[in-house]
């Protein structure tokens, strides 16, 4: 295999990676959203903050 195609395979796989990531971070952001606001704050997290990076209710 050619290094040129090892390099397109790598930048493909990091791509599905990255994708997974953002799904995972959507859904986990779902799953918090449901916490009460001091529950978030214990945690570090702001609701506003969640919701401008999107979530998502539903299992992948």
């Amino acid at each position: 295999m050619t290094v040129m195609a090892k390099n397109i395979f790598r930048t493909a796989f990091d791509r599905v990676i990255e994708a997974r990531e953002r799904q995972v971070r959507r859904y986990v952001n779902g799953a918090l959203l449901s916490f009460d606001d001091t529950t978030l704050k214990s945690l570090g997290r702001r609701r506003e903050d969640m919701i401008k990076e999107g979530a998502s209710t539903f299992p992948f």
